[in-house]
């Protein structure tokens, strides 16, 4: 980067410190660079002006010339306003402003030529314009001249100190003006050439000063283009580095642990999926390379025991294995289903979590070091400095989005060579959002359900509908099936959200009382762990039939007995996780049932995101879906999970195909120059080394 685009950018003429400290902390611009790659979110054409007396209301932006005739303040206090009122030679329209009433009424020169830009309303029979965007003309005019106009984000406190979206482009302008060289090229020109991309220094200016639609369309292309090449280059790179220079341990030995289990213990047959992902894992493990392995497998596809599979293997070659997961009621899960599948194997099996006491956690301590435990379960616990192994082998992360990058990084660390790690994700993840958070990882997925499992029937109820929901719930007890009716719990809203859970169960009891041989359980996170535990074995065991809970049993909870999921507010949960607590019920023999119930009121997503889970049962359809309602930020645990990347003007959702063009191209130069080191390569690979010394490397964790 240039010296003139490495300024501190307080030192650009109109921001000043102050300025400078808000754009700092409201959008990380701290210097010249950092606002010239600011990118705006939409281009408006600001070729056309209106005549006044042309205005009538739209849904779109407009803009017009005038002068202003009068600037009049009216009513009182918090209910102040100012009126504009702007005219041309075709007659006059009123500017209405409720905020910021007393700067404007200074700023805002009576007589004064004005640009006017906003989206014109009615009130009262009279079109007019509220809180639009005002310019002196003549300032509009020293602007660079665009086609379209670049408007830019900016957030409300920003807005609150006056710099808005036009305060951003007319220090773009001056920016811009500023700049007495080209931006420096950051591709290569052979790159360039090839995928016939706009030179650096065009693509930015046309992303802020389009000219014309096609040159903004190029630019748009240019800058997405390198910003996921960059993304999947890294990667592959350190992907390339990883296997070249850790060695992991070599489990070439398939042997009486893995071997006993197949053939004498294996609860059902394996799927097809399920054997093929062995295949793989066991070729991975046995490469003298260390596994870095993505498991994919949508809720009820058996990853668990294909997780046990692996573990068995690391056994054999006499390394000890963990599996770690994000909650204490899914860990002891696992330790019950796991110890279950294992009796009679002679293997030690132990459970680490916060509410193990001191003395038997002293026991697994000793157990770890001395070598007589084989297999470790737990939480968090796990990464405590205190736990240390003979010879850890293998670490499987279960549910892995929901731990920190650092978390598991700790992990991994409890060996000086580092074990084979399989992370596992009953959360599908969509196609482009794998390429970029997970691409550097093999990926095995589970894509097959076991034989028996029927699809689970879903339907949306509106509130209305709870007498029909409770009578259907009533002969499903009567058939001896069991219930899940689970409430939306949100952090900010937490105290009103348990009230919620309270009331429900109130409700529910009212309906299904007592007397009548019902028996109904309640839980959720704030309850004592002893406490859950006993509500959880009550349900296990059949000896209630409704649980009334909150999201805490979206992973963990396995009640084949379970048919019915009901879900309230359903408009308050996300997609994906929609499509967890579905995969609740579903895992006997029996026809299974979700209902969602939601209020009237339902936003566009909302009606989307209901219909979409009524219409399938496929956690990948659904998974797309997700990404394109709410986009890669908003997915379930991808922002606690690390992700490597900050898209500044990329779409994950819309700009699949252009990411598949990126991987290739950085996959084709990195197949021709492994290291980066050919002289046209040392642009990239510097690159890459500035981005390795400021983040974490997380290409060696998951």
């Amino acid at each position: 980067m240039s010296a003139y685009l490495e300024q501190d950018i307080k030192f650009l003429a109109g921001v000043g410190p102050r300025r400078a400290e808000l754009l700092g902390k409201e959008l990380n611009i701290h210097t010249f660079g950092d606002l010239l790659h600011y990118f705006p979110y939409k281009h408006i054409d600001r070729t056309k002006f209106y005549a006044i007396k042309d205005i009538q209301p739209v849904d779109t932006y407009i803009q017009v010339r005038g002068r202003i005739a009068s600037v009049q303040k009216e009513g009182v206090l918090q209910k102040e306003r100012l009126v504009v009122q702007l005219s041309d030679h075709t007659g006059s329209i009123p500017l209405l402003f409720f905020k910021g009433v007393k700067y404007l009424t200074q700023n805002i020169k009576q007589g004064g030529d004005y640009v006017v830009f906003g989206k014109p309303t009615e009130f009262n029979g009279q079109v007019n314009f509220v809180h639009p965007e005002m310019e002196f003309a003549e300032k509009y005019e020293e602007g660079i001249a665009a086609v379209l106009q670049a408007h830019y984000s900016v957030t409300e406190r920003l807005r609150n100190s006056y710099i808005t979206s036009r305060v951003i482009g007319r220090l773009m302008v001056t920016l811009w003006k500023g700049m007495k060289t080209d931006v420096p090229e950051t591709l290569p020109d052979e790159l360039i050439k090839q995928y016939r991309l706009l030179p650096l220094h065009e693509a930015l200016f046309h992303i802020h000063f389009p000219q014309s639609a096609l040159l903004l369309q190029k630019a748009q292309h240019r800058l997405k283009f390198e910003e996921l090449f960059r993304i999947q280059l890294r990667m592959l790179y350190l992907r390339e580095e990883r296997n070249t220079y850790i060695k992991g341990f070599n489990f070439t030995i398939v042997g009486d642990y893995f071997n006993r289990f197949y053939s004498e213990y294996l609860p059902f047959e394996l799927t097809g999926a399920q054997k093929r992902v062995i295949r793989e894992i066991r070729r991975n493990m046995g490469s003298g390379k260390q596994m870095n392995r993505l498991l994919q497998g949508d809720v009820g596809s058996g990853k668990t025991l294909v997780a046990l599979m692996t573990m068995l293997i690391a056994l054999d070659n006499g390394y000890q294995a963990c599996l770690m997961a994000p909650t204490e009621i899914l860990a002891s899960q696992h330790k019950q289903i796991i110890t279950k599948m294992l009796e009679g194997m002679g293997l030690n099996i132990a459970l680490l979590t916060g509410s193990t006491r001191k003395k038997e956690r002293r026991a697994i301590h000793d157990g770890l070091t001395g070598g007589s435990i084989h297999i470790l379960i737990g939480t968090h616990a796990l990464i405590e400095e205190t736990v240390q192994f003979a010879n850890l082998g293998l670490v499987i992360i279960d549910e892995q989005h929901r731990f920190g990058v650092a978390q598991r990084a700790r992990l991994r660390k409890k060996n000086a060579e580092a074990p084979h790690v399989l992370v596992m994700t009953a959360t599908p993840i969509p196609r482009t959002l794998a390429m970029t958070v997970y691409g550097d990882l093999e990926v095995s997925v589970i894509d097959e359900l076991p034989p028996g499992r029927k699809p689970v029937k879903t339907v949306h109820y509106f509130d209305h509908r709870r007498k029909d929901v409770f009578e259907f719930m009533q002969r499903q007890i009567g058939e001896g099936r069991q219930i899940y009716v689970v409430y939306p719990l949100i952090g900010e809203s937490e105290k009103m959200d348990y009230k919620n859970l309270e009331t429900g169960f109130e409700q529910i009891r009212a309906a299904f009382p007592e007397k009548d041989g019902y028996s109904i359980i309640m839980v959720h996170g704030k309850m004592p762990a002893a406490e859950k535990d006993l509500a959880m074995r009550l349900f296990k065991e059949g000896k209630a039939q409704i649980m009334v809970a909150t999201t805490v049993i979206e992973v963990g909870v396995d009640v084949s007995n379970a048919s019915v999921m009901v879900i309230e507010s359903a408009e308050r949960f996300g997609l994906s996780q929609l499509h967890q607590l579905r995969g609740r019920v579903g895992r006997g023999a029996d026809q299974s049932y979700c209902i969602l119930l939601s209020s009237y009121r339902l936003s566009a997503d909302g009606r989307k995101r209901l219909q979409t889970m009524v219409s399938t049962t496929d956690g990948f359809a659904i998974a797309e879906a997700d990404l394109k309602l709410r986009g890669p930020g908003d997915i379930d645990g991808i922002q606690q999970s690390g992700a490597p990347f900050d898209l500044h003007i990329a779409s994950l959702a819309t700009d699949g195909q252009l990411l598949q063009v990126a991987r290739n191209a950085a996959s084709d130069i990195l197949t021709d120059d492994p290291g980066l080191n050919q002289p046209k390569n040392i642009l990239l690979k510097s690159n890459i080394q500035k981005q390795m010394n400021t983040e974490v490397d997380w290409s060696k964790i998951s």
